[in-house]
C-alpha cells in the first residue's frame, strides 16, 4: 500500500472544470483527464504527469496551473512584487525562471515592477510536502548543499525538517530534463505506461552518491524525500504519482 502524502499549498485546491475552452487552443474544447502518462505541457513548455487539459483531436495538453491560472498573484518570498499571468513574456530578448533558474518558454507569471518570472508550476509548488516519514518545506535560498550538485544556493530548493536531504529545484529539473527527450517522442508514439515511466529520470544513482558511506535505511529515507519533490516538480505531488517515481527507484 503507497504511503499517504500529505501536500501543504498556500492557496485552496482548485475546483477543476471537466471541459474548457482555452485561448492557446480554439479550434477544440480541452477536457480534464487523469493518466499517469508523462507529457509536455503546451502553455509552458514544462514537463508534466498525472492531471492536464487535453485535446481529443490534437497533440495539446496543458497543466491545470497553464489552463486555469489566477491572473495575478503574490508569492511570500516576493512580499513586494505582484504577478501578471501572460501567454508570452513581455519585452524581448530570453528570460528566466527565479524559482529554478530554467529560461522561460512560454506561460509565465511576471512582476512588472520587480522583473522577477515564474514558472506556473513553480509559482504553484507545495510549500510543505509530507508523506509521514519526511517532511520537506520549500526554502528561497537553503545554506547546506545540495544533494545532486552539490552546491549550495542557486534556485529554490526543498529541504528535511531533519536538515539532512536537501534538494535544488534546479536539480529536480535537470534530472527530467536528462530524459525528457526520449519521453516526449515515446510518448507521441504507441508506447504503453511502463515504457514511459522507465524514461522518467530514476534518483537511483543520486541517491547512492549522496549516501555512499550510509546504511540502506537512510538511503531509503533519502529516496522518499528525493521522489516527492519530483513528483511537485511534475505538478502532481500525490502519493499515486510519488509512488510511482519511487518504485523506478528499484529497477
Amino acid at each position: 500500500m503507497l504511503p499517504t502524502l500529505v501536500v501543504y499549498h498556500r492557496l485552496p485546491n482548485m475546483i477543476y472544470n471537466r471541459e474548457i475552452t482555452h485561448a492557446s487552443h480554439p479550434q477544440h474544447k480541452l477536457k480534464f483527464e487523469y493518466k499517469e502518462v508523462p507529457f509536455k505541457c503546451d502553455g509552458c513548455k514544462e514537463s508534466g504527469i498525472g492531471g492536464r487539459y487535453k485535446c481529443e483531436y490534437c497533440d495539446f495538453d496543458l497543466h491545470k496551473y497553464c489552463a486555469l491560472p489566477n491572473q495575478s498573484v503574490s508569492h511570500p518570498f516576493y512580499p513586494n512584487c505582484n504577478f501578471q499571468f501572460f501567454t508570452k513574456a513581455p519585452g524581448s530578448g530570453m528570460r528566466y525562471c527565479n524559482a529554478c533558474g530554467k529560461d522561460i518558454l512560454g506561460f509565465l507569471y511576471h512582476c512588472k515592477l520587480c522583473g522577477f518570472d515564474l514558472h506556473p508550476c513553480c509559482y504553484n509548488l507545495p510549500h510543505v510536502l509530507n508523506d509521514g516519514e519526511v517532511k520537506l518545506h520549500l526554502y528561497k535560498k537553503v545554506s547546506s548543499p545540495c544533494c545532486r550538485c552539490g552546491r549550495k544556493g542557486l534556485s529554490w530548493s526543498y529541504r528535511s525538517a531533519c536538515k539532512k536531504y536537501h534538494l535544488h529545484v534546479s536539480c529536480a529539473k535537470e534530472m527530467l530534463a536528462e530524459n525528457w527527450q526520449e519521453l516526449h517522442h515515446a510518448s507521441t508514439g504507441k508506447k504503453s505506461s511502463t515504457e514511459l515511466y522507465s524514461r522518467i529520470p530514476t534518483l537511483k544513482g543520486t541517491v547512492q552518491n549522496y549516501n555512499k558511506n550510509s546504511k540502506g535505511g537512510k538511503v531509503r529515507v533519502a529516496g522518499v524525500a528525493l521522489q516527492s519533490v519530483i513528483s511537485a516538480i511534475l505538478g502532481e505531488p500525490t502519493a499515486l504519482i510519488a509512488g510511482v517515481v519511487g518504485n523506478l527507484m528499484t529497477k
